[in-house]
């Protein structure tokens, strides 16, 4: 399997000369904390039956008759069987979680802090259920896979020069999303279920960092409760940067994210059958 291991430009979170596993969890900043403690809670109780795989599928009719309300959540920390490709997805999810959330995210106002990721979740979680009906016919109603790579595809226009390693080729941080779908699509895995979470973290990424430059419209905010929880990241306001004609954004464009990191507040490091088978809240930098 692939592996590859983003660029860091600071010493956060490192777990240090031979740490315990707890002290490398509680390492971990705590959004990227909570979900990969729930998957690895979900995906091992599923894989050693002590719960129903199907149960924690996505299933609206289950939620509607029978009130199984944890089907909003299980879906997205299922990781997969008992296979090398679970390991690799959890992998990428405590990597790129971690690298976007202590890197600072973009800012929807709360500075670029940890709620603002947490509100960036909040957003690609109701998308793929909002979505799932028009996929389903090409989708399991699993959706961790497709998170994980949705916020590999935000972290990857955040630090478009970012250098990582496959195999150990250099890799440019723009183009890693795209690097790991062709991989995907040589291996056989569920190359959909990425390109499900590469559109909708493109829509997000071109919500937050494009609008607001080309057409001045700045509407994505993250909820009061979100920054009352975990605080303000860099503690300084938003600014919606002023309308810019000759700007351009899309698949493959990365210019804004250097050139506006500053005046976002975000400156630094930037339906069918299926087979089941196989420390504290962190406000900021310092």
């Amino acid at each position: 399997m692939v592996f590859a291991t983003p660029g860091e430009n600071n010493n956060n979170g490192d777990f240090g000369a031979s740490p315990s596993i707890s002290d490398m969890f509680r390492a971990l900043p705590i959004v990227t904390r909570c979900w990969f403690g729930a998957s690895i809670i979900v995906t091992l109780s599923a894989n050693f039956s002590i719960i129903s795989i199907y149960q924690t599928v996505w299933s609206w009719e289950s939620i509607k008759s029978n009130l199984e309300l944890w089907r909003f959540l299980t879906p997205f920390c299922y990781a997969g069987g008992k296979s090398i490709s679970t390991l690799f997805n959890l992998y990428m999810l405590v990597m790129f979680s971690k690298q976007y959330e202590m890197g600072i995210p973009f800012n929807t106002g709360a500075g670029g802090g940890t709620a603002d990721y947490a509100f960036c979740l909040l957003l690609g979680w109701a998308g793929m259920l909002l979505t799932y009906p028009f996929v389903a016919d090409f989708l399991p109603p699993i959706f961790c896979e497709n998170l994980i790579y949705y916020v590999l595809y935000i972290w990857s226009k955040k630090n478009p020069n970012s250098q990582s390693n496959i195999w150990g080729f250099p890799v440019q941080g723009v183009y890693l999303p795209f690097v790991y779908l062709a991989l995907k699509v040589c291996f056989g895995g569920n190359a959909p279920g990425m390109l499900h979470g590469i559109v909708l973290g493109h829509l997000y990424y071109f919500a937050v960092d494009v609008v607001p430059v080309m057409y001045g419209k700045d509407f994505l905010h993250t909820p009061h409760f979100l920054i009352d929880y975990f605080g303000v990241g860099d503690f300084r306001p938003r600014e919606t940067p002023a309308p810019a004609s000759n700007r351009t954004g899309g698949f493959g464009s990365s210019s804004s994210n250097d050139n506006d990191n500053n005046n976002r507040g975000g400156s630094g490091g930037g339906g069918g059958a299926h087979n089941w088978g196989s420390g504290g809240n962190r406000l900021g930098r310092d």
